[in-house]
């Protein structure tokens, strides 16, 4: 009854979460005082009684602010860091407002009380969605709730939907099969038939949803398998087939009352660029003075080694391919750009390879700044500016970007980095533009999580100084 993404489910889950709210709330109040013994606990005179308004004020604010950040919404959180992630911004958020209430009413709460309150109440809410997914997890492994899926469409389109069901078993669906009237594709593994036998296919094989993916030449025969399916109870998506026009994704918004296809959606939705952006500047503000003493070392530095500017600002391509000037200490001699065309390589497959090794316009001060990632610490004003984030695709030539497929440049579609996935991964052992796979992991991927665990690996790497030349 409580399938996972039904509105049954999303019901229960706010019921529960409030009742989870109120009963640690209460279990909170019950065990303050005889948490007098701890020593680092304000000791409180008598059992604690709290107000019974905020055994129902807290259930209802702390759920509606969930509810603002969707967290009941199964089918944007299919993935457990997202589930997870919105859980505790949207708990942090509750705990601010609640902290207000009581600010303004009943100041006198035990401010222990409150934290212990909000941390099991935060804990408690992890733990039953985890034993939750946990259980629907082993329910599909038994094929168990998974819906049937029936594609009508064997190609490219059919075929990547296949891939993408398969490598993600938690949406809980199974491919039947695929229908085809290409003769090519008849003999293709997992067609059933032609797309006429769909009625048949359906009744017999207990199809739930059916998929239409068909290509733009077969796109006549669309209106036919709705008017044939229109009294079977099942479900009809349909894949237009414009998605290798995309940069990244896809959406439909409507525009005075019409849906419309954008094919130049945003990678990251607004809230997703509001937490970025809020993140990057409360590193920045936090991690400034520091980098500002660094910063005047490192200028010192290249100062004492010899003429020259401390600073260099090659243009780079940044979000949406968008032109600016980056910062960055400079490590090589005055006049190095003129000298490109004596250290650019190629490898066996005939790419160029701009970064080497054994650079002679490396000076001794630079390489060791390029060994510890120090000449990007300037970076972090580009950061402040906006057009820069603290993680994100490397910004890159763009004479580079020039020579790029189509599918490279998807990397723009987000705010470029200081550091990033490839970064983590390689860095300057593996040329950035030939390995543009790692930047569209990251776009695919993003969580404000990925971008706290890139920043500690980054922080490793630097001070490993693997890769960088």
């Amino acid at each position: 009854m409580f399938r996972r993404f039904s509105a049954n489910f999303a019901v229960f889950s706010m019921l529960l979460d409030a009742a989870l709210v109120a009963a640690m709330l209460f279990l909170s109040a019950s065990i303050r005082y005889a948490l007098n013994e701890w020593s680092f606990v304000k000791e409180v005179l008598a059992p604690v009684v709290l107000p019974w308004g905020l055994y129902l004020a807290f259930p209802i604010i702390w759920v509606g602010v969930l509810l603002l950040f969707s967290v009941y919404d199964g089918r944007r959180n299919l993935r457990v860091v997202d589930e997870f992630g919105s859980l505790t911004l949207g708990s942090i958020l509750a705990t601010v407002a609640m902290a207000g209430i009581l600010y303004f009413s009943y100041r006198e709460t035990s401010r222990f009380l409150f934290l212990l309150f909000v941390v099991t109440t935060w804990l408690a809410m992890l733990v039953w969605r985890g034993v939750v997914r946990l259980a629907f997890r082993r329910q599909w492994s038994r094929n168990l709730q998974r819906r049937r899926v029936l594609i009508l469409g064997a190609g490219v389109v059919g075929r990547r939907l296949e891939q993408q069901i398969q490598q993600q078993p938690f949406l809980g669906l199974e491919i039947t099969g695929f229908l085809d009237d290409s003769p090519t594709k008849q003999s293709a593994p997992g067609v059933l038939g032609h797309l006429d036998q769909v009625r048949d296919i359906v009744q017999q094989k207990s199809i739930e949803d059916i998929i239409i993916a068909l290509p733009l030449s077969a796109y006549q025969r669309l209106n036919q398998m709705v008017s044939i399916l229109h009294d079977l109870p099942v479900r009809v998506w349909v894949i237009p087939d414009y998605f290798s026009l995309t940069m990244h994704r896809a959406a439909v918004e409507d525009f005075a009352g019409i849906p419309m296809l954008d094919l130049r959606a945003p990678a990251l939705s607004e809230y997703q660029r509001m937490i970025k952006r809020a993140f990057d500047l409360f590193i920045c503000v936090i991690g400034f003075p520091f980098a500002l003493v660094a910063m005047g070392l490192v200028a010192l530095a290249i100062r004492l080694e010899g003429p020259g500017p401390i600073f260099y600002c090659p243009l780079r391509v940044g979000e949406n391919g968008r032109l600016f000037r980056m910062f960055k200490f400079r490590t090589m001699i005055v006049g190095a750009d003129k000298l490109q065309s004596q250290v650019t390589k190629k490898d066996a497959q005939g790419h160029e390879i701009h970064k080497i090794p054994d650079d002679p316009r490396v000076t001794r001060v630079g390489r060791f700044l390029r060994r510890k990632s120090l000449d990007e610490l300037p970076q972090i004003l580009n950061v402040v500016r906006g057009e820069m984030s603290l993680v994100g695709p490397r910004p890159e030539m763009p004479e580079l970007v020039d020579k790029y497929e189509p599918w490279q440049r998807k990397r723009f579609v987000v705010p470029q980095g200081m550091t990033g996935w490839w970064q983590v991964n390689g860095r300057s052992d593996r040329p950035m533009h030939l390995h543009t796979e790692d930047d569209l992991y990251y776009v695919q991927h993003y969580s404000i999580w990925l971008d706290l665990q890139i920043l500690v690996r980054t922080v490793w790497v630097a001070l490993r100084g693997k890769g960088a030349f």
